[in-house]
């Protein structure tokens, strides 16, 4: 069974950055592609990027030149360096698998954006 800790998240400045951590157990996820989404309140879930196991990435377009996923598998770690953070970014974090069913969700980490 496939579980995610993320961490990283933080209260910044517009303009600022924040490197997102995603740990994951179990011995499958190295195999599977991996995204980060998030939830701000009163809002759906939403994709934000994905980086499959060869570390080929893509990102939404809102945060394309902004943000960069990446992963290590030999730490089942993957990483979301956000800069130029504005506003709009405020939400929470999650990571899980791209494609496919869902892994359990984690509690994800908060990212506040404010001056």
């Amino acid at each position: 069974q496939v579980q995610f800790v993320e961490s990283g998240g933080g209260l910044v400045q517009p303009g600022g950055s924040l490197r997102l951590s995603c740990v994951a157990s179990g011995s499958i996820w190295r195999a599977y592609a991996m995204g980060w989404y998030r939830q701000a309140p009163g809002k759906e879930r939403e994709w934000v990027a994905a980086v499959n196991n060869g570390g080929d990435s893509m990102s939404a377009d809102f945060v394309k030149g902004r943000f960069t996923i990446s992963r290590d598998n030999a730490k089942n770690t993957v990483y979301l360096q956000m800069n130029s953070l504005q506003p709009e970014d405020t939400a929470v974090y999650y990571c899980n698998r791209y494609a496919g069913s869902f892994f359990k969700w984690g509690q994800g980490t908060q990212v506040t954006v404010s001056s």
